[in-house]
């Protein structure tokens, strides 16, 4: 029996990812709400509202860095918060999700794709849009 790498084992696991059409299902499950295997800002809009709702557990209508745990980098704080003041009111944190949107679509399509969606700034965004 022939010995198979590590190496080599994860390269057919992942090009087996990169083709299934299940696994954009899986990715954006609940987010896609059109099924197109893509998120389009609208979409990704809808998505991060009803996050913000869920985080936002004392209901004052901002999340602090505590409520967010840890969805926006250090070194974007500053573009996420713009005045300050610690905290993001609803209408800060869905203007950083634009800004995370348009830095995930690296084709300038106006939508994230699988393939996308796996990049770090893809990460990034897919983190502001996943309640867990």
């Amino acid at each position: 029996m022939k010995f198979i790498t590590r190496r080599k084992l994860l390269l057919a696991s992942a090009l087996a990812l990169s083709v299934s059409p299940s696994l954009a299902a899986s990715v954006f499950s609940g987010i896609d709400t059109n099924a197109d295997g893509t998120i389009d800002l609208d979409e990704a809009k809808a998505a991060a509202s009803k996050v913000f709702d869920q985080l936002d557990v004392n209901h004052d209508g901002t999340l602090s860095r505590a409520e967010l745990r840890g969805r926006i980098p250090e070194q974007d704080w500053k573009i996420a918060n713009p005045d300050n003041d610690k905290t993001l009111t609803k209408e800060e944190y869905l203007k950083y999700v634009e800004h995370a949107f348009k830095r995930a679509d690296t084709d300038h399509e106006g939508k994230i794709e699988p393939n996308e969606a796996r990049t770090h700034a893809g990460r990034v965004l897919m983190r502001l849009l996943r309640a867990r």
